[in-house]
C-alpha cells in the first residue's frame, strides 16, 4: 500500500510495527515479524524470499525496480533514492491472512557527518567509453564451438566487490557455475528453508573465456522457465585506470528448439533493449550507481540470431554505469 510518504537519498526511514496476523493453517498467529519459515515455503512465491511469511516489508521507488526490504516490528533504513514508500505483506495474492498491523513511520535527515547516498546522474557520455574501446570490445558472445550469439549490451565501471555489492543489494543473485554446483546448492537451500534461485546459466565467451559472474533476477518457483539475466566479463583492458567489466543481459520467457542439435533451450525476449533497460533500473535503485550513459557504437548492432537460432533486436546502444567507489585504487 502507498504511504504517502516521500523520502530523499540518505534519510533514515525508521518504522515500528504492532499487530498480528493469522494464516487459516498457521498454528499461531504472527507478528510483524512474520512466521518461522518451513519447507513449505519452498513452494510459495514470496515478495521477499528470505523473510517469513506475513512479515512486514516496505520498498522505495518503482515497484518494477526496487527491492523489497524486512520492516519487522522494527527497522532504520537509509533511502537509496528519492521515492514513494510502500508497505506491503511477505506472502502470496492468494494467500491472505486476517488481522491488522499498525506502522508508526518517522523520517529524519542523515546526522552530521553521515555519509550521503550517491544520486546516480545521467550524463552524455563517459570519458573513455568510445569507439576505440570498442575497438577492443567484440560486439557478441559465443558459444564453446565459436557460434555468435548475445550482444554485449552493458558496460560497467568499477571494482569487483562494487559490482557484487551492486548486483546483491538490487535482489539479483550469483547464478551457480555448473550442474553440480546446482545441485549442491540446492540440497543447501532446502535445508535452509531458503527457495532455489541460483539455477545455473549456459556458458558463454568472450576474451576466449566463460563469463566470470551469472546473475540473475527471478520469482523463485518460476526461475526455470522465466527469469531475467546476464552474464558479465571482467575486460582485459581498463579505462583510465578503471576496471572494466563487459555483460550481455537478456529476459528469459519460454522455451524453443535449439537449432544447433534440435533439443530444447531457453528462449529470450526478442526485444533485448527492456533487458538493458531492467538493469539500469533495478542497479540505480540501490543508490549504488553514480553515473548513466548510453553509447551508440559504430556499425551498431540492431538485428541478429542467438548462438541456439533465436532472433533478436536492438536499438544498438550499450548501457554504461559507474559505481560508487569505482574511482577507489584497485
Amino acid at each position: 500500500m502507498d504511504t504517502g510518504v516521500d523520502v530523499q537519498p540518505g534519510e533514515h526511514v525508521v518504522m515500528s510495527a504492532t499487530g498480528k496476523l493469522r494464516y487459516s493453517d498457521a498454528k499461531e498467529d504472527n507478528g510483524p515479524d512474520g512466521l518461522a519459515r518451513g519447507f513449505r515455503d519452498l513452494l510459495r512465491v514470496l515478495p521477499l524470499n528470505d523473510a517469513g511469511r506475513g512479515a512486514l516489508i516496505g520498498r522505495i521507488g518503482d515497484k518494477d525496480a526496487a527491492q523489497p526490504f524486512l520492516v519487522g516490528a522494527h527497522c532504520d533504513v537509509v533511502a537509496p533514492i528519492t521515492g514513494r514508500l510502500a508497505l506491503g505483506i511477505n506472502q502470496e495474492s492468494k494467500d491472505p491472512a486476517t488481522g491488522t498491523y499498525v506502522v508508526l513511520i518517522e523520517v529524519y535527515a542523515p546526522a552530521d557527518g553521515e555519509a550521503h547516498v550517491v544520486v546516480a546522474k545521467s550524463i552524455a557520455s563517459i570519458p573513455g567509453i568510445d569507439n576505440g574501446l570498442f575497438s577492443k570490445i567484440p560486439r557478441r558472445v559465443s558459444d564453446k564451438q565459436g557460434h555468435p550469439g548475445d550482444m554485449v549490451n552493458l558496460l560497467i565501471l568499477g571494482s569487483a566487490s562494487a559490482m557484487r555489492n551492486a548486483f546483491l543489494a538490487a535482489g539479483w543473485v550469483q547464478v551457480d557455475a555448473d550442474v553440480k554446483d546446482a545441485v549442491l546448492h540446492g540440497i543447501i537451500e532446502s535445508m535452509s528453508h531458503e527457495s532455489y534461485l541460483n539455477m545455473p546459466m549456459s556458458q558463454l565467451y568472450l576474451f576466449g573465456r566463460p563469463q566470470d559472474y551469472g546473475w540473475a533476477h527471478a520469482e523463485p518457483l518460476y526461475v526455470a522457465k522465466s527469469r531475467n539475466h546476464l552474464r558479465i566479463w571482467k575486460a582485459p583492458i581498463q579505462v583510465h585506470g578503471e576496471t572494466l567489466w563487459v555483460g550481455a543481459a537478456t529476459h528469459d520467457i519460454g522455451i524453443e528448439r535449439d537449432q544447433r542439435n534440435n533439443g530444447i533451450t531457453h528462449k529470450i525476449d526478442p526485444d533485448i533493449d527492456l533487458e538493458r533497460d531492467y538493469v539500469e533500473k533495478t542497479l540505480c535503485s540501490t543508490g549504488l550507481v553514480s553515473e548513466i550513459a548510453y553509447f551508440l557504437p559504430e556499425n551498431p548492432l540492431k538485428e541478429a540470431k542467438t548462438a541456439t537460432g533465436g532472433s533478436f533486436h536492438s536499438d544498438g546502444k550499450v548501457l554504461v554505469l559507474k559505481l560508487v567507489e569505482s574511482s577507489a585504487k584497485r
